[in-house]
């Protein structure tokens, strides 16, 4: 009997373990628009459902208008941690005027007076000379003083700009400047510390059969403390395809030694966005 019973516990605690073993790796996703314009495409409730279905334990919050951002907070939804950033945009249309808008500033000032963001973002620079701006400029160095990221979906050429306004700016690079050469994405991380590439949008990664190519994977060995993972949901049809995007990232990062995968599924973006001690 005490040998049955030796052998059903063992039976158990191996059961146990290949669950455990079975469960998707956590990922933080950090590059999530909740957007409220003109209004919610997804209730809150399904928006939350899906996280939990997605083992998505973590959030980069960012809505146009903000709202979508607010409704999430005051969600306190149990086994999500949102970490919300401030987005200049009120309407899809300041994306093409917001770095010339004295008004952009005032929306930061305000928004920012909740006293809960750790970033502003997601914004847009399509030229370096649109980053060249006087408010720009002001945004950089409100960043830096207040200890926020920026989120900047822009090219090599308009980081470098943000970093010209101020070196000490912290920037998530949205999409890691799409299709951007392996060589040029790791010459800017050795040259700027503090900035990190986030991954949606990003070609390269993966051959046609979904192997990670040779490129991608030296950077990820040498950079596995500089990535993150999003989902990017800026049209409905991202959130349709939620459940696909993150199957295609655990597809890859399975091919990555577990320590590494698992910075890049959420490692960093915990070490970056943790309260300050």
């Amino acid at each position: 009997m005490r040998l049955a019973g030796c052998v059903a516990l063992a039976a158990v605690v191996l059961l146990g373990s290949e669950t455990r073993a079975a469960e998707p790796i956590e990922i933080f996703d950090a590059h999530m628009h909740y957007n409220w314009e003109p209004k919610p495409y997804y209730q809150p409730d399904e928006v939350l459902a899906l996280f939990r279905k997605n083992r998505v334990t973590g959030v980069l919050a960012t809505s146009r208008p903000n709202k979508g951002t607010h409704v999430l907070m005051d969600a306190k939804s149990e086994g999500l941690w949102v970490v919300p950033f401030l987005r200049p945009y009120r309407v899809r249309a300041d994306i093409q005027t917001w770095f010339g808008d004295p008004l952009t500033f005032d929306l930061i000032e305000e928004e920012f007076k909740r006293g809960y963001y750790r970033g502003i973002g997601e914004f847009h620079l399509y030229s370096a000379e649109s980053g060249n701006t006087e408010i720009v400029r002001k945004i950089v160095n409100f960043a830096v003083d207040k200890n926020l990221y920026l989120h900047a979906h822009t090219g090599d050429d308009g980081v470098e700009v943000l970093m010209r306004h101020n070196p000490r700016a912290q920037i998530i690079w949205a999409h890691t400047g799409f299709g951007l050469s392996a060589d040029r994405v790791a010459a800017m991380l050795a040259k700027y510390p503090k900035l990190w590439g986030e991954l949606s949008y990003r070609s390269g990664i993966v051959d046609g059969s979904g192997k990670l190519t040779a490129e991608w994977r030296s950077l990820f060995e040498r950079f596995p403390d500089r990535f993150l993972l999003g989902s990017d949901t800026w049209v409905p049809e991202r959130w349709a395809s939620y459940g696909e995007t993150m199957a295609g990232y655990r597809k890859w990062l399975d091919q990555l030694p577990p320590k590494i995968a698992a910075q890049i599924a959420n490692g960093n973006a915990k070490a970056l966005f943790a309260p300050p001690k």
